[in-house]
């Protein structure tokens, strides 16, 4: 069961200490709890209540057991055995830790929770449970936002959401029912996140059996607040990235303070600055923008973003150009300096933070594996003098364990290697799954083979690198011509437009892109043309290109002879163009070919695969800040009652607005009175243009204090986890690049770079000892490990 302890037992506590070395595995210091083995005697061990194998030392330290199977071991027994391995190298796979149950009926259970469909299960759950506020009230279900338009909302009846949400809290509580057998009360006791998990269900029984009572009516729902915490608690990845962000915070402290002095000290010389003048000419950076405190800080805390710039030094600017000073140096040294200083920062050190916890998963998979190689090494006879499994028990347990299959051929592939030996011990045992570590290199099938000298020729001409560098020319050909005609017609009516022409182009090179998959499929063989991303992405577009070409053709050429623009649903223009669209895809073909482009364009792709745990941490603060808008701002926005969609444009409308405030840039759609609204609204602030201007209306409608709440979220949004994107994008790249300087431009390509997190870090990872697995895995919770060592 996963925690999030770097590894459970004593002196776990100093896990995160910041010490030499990056990380101080479970919590062991290499130099002060160095443990040495011997092998001078017999050692043995012996079965403890059904649970795995015990190793005990007469003199209290660890050695390297001999694990001796018991005369009267049965068959149940060792099927026991094979289970335990089972799931302790599935714990590995997956990085989960091994500190849960292990009986037999446990290990079932432990299994059918982590299985694909219940998890599949239990993630839809979360879903359900989240997408909850867009139908509650109030209700997100209407065509506008807007609220000139007075559109009805869809509200569902009482008791419809909240029926669904007691569904939910059920099988959340089934959930954490299995999760605390599973792990058992001690481990219970020490798991911050599963104790919070129960308060957490707790108190949204008691908020649900609240607002049934209410009929629904009431305004504030502490449980939409903590629904978020479902879906953190259920990614071990996102509780690491929570943990990460967490201890970065103190980091980053100091440079937010010298922001803050330095947003105070430039606020104060502008105040001295822009002071008001007796002559009233003179007073507009005054009355605009230092008129009090409050005005002075919201203007350049807004400069520090560059949304109000230049608009903020205008009126002074105007009157003397010598003021430009000022705001060029607050923008320098805020925006330009220590703006990028925090950057530079956060990047450094939730670097070092999720080193860390990479670490803690690399330890996880080693003692995954050791403690797969214990309860496997119980199966030897009394006589032998050291540590080993028999390689049937292995193969037995590689045919029962769930992983990809590539991983199970090549770990089963290295462990057939030791038949005729009929047994491996503990090193052998790990380097096998070693292979965990490795990439997966894409085998291409090999080329069909040609008996006639003609066809092997034509073969060896079509399979040629040239020719896809020749498809890659006429596809750029093909774009420009398209980007020719747009141009040309680009003045013209859909009635003047010589569609003709545009038409005979297209199937031009529609003939030209069929030939040469054609070709291809000729020289490679269907399986190996299959094998390749790009061609299955070509071929797709050529068939489709061909397939709505034909039915163009169909539709508009026979039987009927008439102008086609003047009939039917979709003229052949709409058609054309919808061909054009599709044909400008077809030249992203060219990327593979570039070395730079192709290594951005897998680094783009392998980050939709790395970003789930931040984009869920995104998801999680989206929430919670759009139900505390909702609390705080819902309805607080009303427009005038003689203003309609339209009425901007009246000339006898007596509503007069200042220019660039929220209500004459037309933002009345953003607000906070439904879900969907204040998410949208959330994000329009995160890129921060324009910002200013609801941050000012809000101030103005409700009070001061709101810009409190904007000025968090742009430091939570914009600020930290923009940061951390970028931060993870460099990591990404940096990575990629320093591996790709000895490949060739094919070579990345074939590739398929495994860009996890732990593949990232893989050169900075100090694997564990022997030493510091033994002591981990002897203080397991349920497999009662005893080291014995007799003279």
């Amino acid at each position: 069961m996963e925690t999030d302890r770097l590894l459970t037992g004593a002196g776990a506590q100093h896990g995160g200490a910041h010490g030499s070395g990056p990380v101080r595995s479970g919590g062991v210091s290499r130099d002060s709890r160095r443990m040495s083995y011997s092998s001078t005697a017999e050692d043995y061990c012996r079965l403890d209540g059904g649970t795995g194998c015990s190793f005990r030392g007469t003199h209290g330290q660890p050695d390297t057991p001999c694990c001796d199977a018991v005369s009267q071991q049965t068959t149940d027994d060792e099927d026991l055995y094979i289970q335990q391995a089972v799931v302790f190298i599935e714990d590995a796979i997956h990085y989960r830790s091994i500190n849960h149950r292990v009986d037999a009926g446990s290990l079932r259970l432990y299994r059918w929770y982590y299985s694909r469909i219940c998890q599949w299960i239990l993630g839809t759950i979360i879903a359900v449970v989240l997408l909850l506020a867009f139908v509650e009230r109030p209700s997100s279900l209407s065509i506008s936002s807007d609220p000139r338009h007075q559109s009805s909302r869809w509200e569902p009846p009482c008791g419809a959401p909240e029926s669904i949400e007691m569904l939910c809290l059920f099988i959340f509580c089934l959930d954490l029912a299995v999760k605390s057998y599973l792990i058992g009360w001690e481990e219970f006791r020490k798991s911050k996140w599963l104790i919070s998990y129960t308060v957490v269900i707790c108190v949204s029984v008691i908020d649900w059996v609240l607002s049934v009572s209410m009929e629904c009516d009431e305004k504030l729902r502490v449980r939409r607040l903590v629904r978020p915490f479902f879906l953190l608690q259920n990614s071990s990845l996102m509780k690491k990235t929570l943990k990460c962000i967490k201890r970065t915070l103190p980091e980053i402290a100091s440079v937010i303070l010298l922001l803050a002095l330095h947003l105070c000290l430039f606020t104060m010389i502008g105040m001295l600055l822009f002071a008001k003048n007796a002559d009233q000419k003179k007073n507009g950076e005054w009355e605009l923008h230092f008129k009090n405190l409050t005005t002075s800080l919201t203007s350049l805390l807004v400069l520090l973003t560059t949304a109000n710039n230049p608009d903020v030094m205008i009126p002074a600017y105007s009157l003397n150009r010598c003021y430009a000073i000022f705001f060029i140096t607050f923008s320098i040294i805020g925006t330009y300096c220590l703006m990028n200083l925090l950057t530079a920062i956060i990047y450094n050190q939730f670097r070092g933070y999720l080193l860390m916890s990479v670490q803690t998963s690399i330890i996880r998979r080693r003692l995954g594996i050791r403690a797969a190689f214990h309860v496997l090494s119980c199966h030897r006879t009394q006589t032998e003098a050291q540590e080993l499994v028999r390689i049937s028990a292995v193969l037995q347990v590689m045919s029962r364990v769930n992983m990809k299959h590539f991983y199970k051929s090549a770990i089963t592939a290295a462990s057939q290697q030791f038949v005729e030996q009929g047994y491996m011990d503990r090193q052998q045992f790990r380097r096998i799954f070693d292979e965990l570590d490795k990439d997966c290199i894409k085998e291409h099938p090999p080329l069909p083979q040609y008996t006639s000298a003609t066809l092997q020729k034509l073969q060896v001409v079509f399979s040629h690198y040239y020719l896809t560098v020749l498809g890659n020319l006429v596809a750029l050909a093909n774009v420009l011509c398209i980007c020719a005609i747009l141009v040309l017609n680009s003045e013209k009516t859909t009635e003047e437009r010589d569609n003709d022409v545009l038409e005979v182009i297209n199937l031009c090179f529609i003939l030209f892109y069929l030939s040469e998959m054609s070709v291809k499929i000729f020289a490679f063989g269907w399986r190996g043309y299959l094998s390749y991303r790009s061609n299955i992405f070509d071929g797709f577009l050529t068939v489709l290109l061909l397939i709505l070409q034909i039915a163009i053709f169909i539709t508009y050429r026979l039987p009927y002879s008439q102008e086609p623009s003047s009939r039917g649903v979709m003229s052949l223009w709409e058609m054309v163009r919808l061909v054009n669209m599709l044909i400008v895809f077809r030249f992203l073909r060219i990327i593979p070919d570039i070395k730079l482009m192709a290594l951005v364009a897998s680094t783009l792709l392998d980050l939709v695969k790395n970003l789930r745990a931040f984009a869920g941490i995104l998801v999680v603060v989206y929430y919670v800040f759009a139900v505390f808008g909702i609390w705080l701002f819902e309805g607080a926005i009303k427009p005038p009652p003689q203003m309609s969609v339209f009425s901007i444009h009246n000339t006898t409308s007596n509503f007069s607005t200042a220019c660039g405030t929220y209500e004459q840039l037309g933002y009345w759609p953003n607000n906070f009175d439904d879900f969907a609204a204040a998410i949208i609204l959330l994000y329009d602030v995160m890129i921060v243009n324009n910002w200013q201007a609801f941050m000012e209306a809000y101030s103005r409608y409700t009070s001061e204090w709101s810009k409190v709440y904007f000025v968090c979220w742009w430091l939570t949004s914009s600020v930290m986890w923009v940061n951390l994107f970028v931060a993870l994008i460099l990591e990404n790249f940096i990575y990629k690049w320093d591996r790709s300087h000895s490949c060739s431009v094919t070579d990345v390509e074939k590739i398929r770079y495994e860009t996890s997190v732990q593949f990232m870090f893989k050169e900075q990872i100090q694997e564990p000892t022997e030493e510091e697995l033994a002591c981990q895995l002897n203080q397991h919770p349920h497999l009662h490990l005893e080291w014995r060592h007799e003279h």
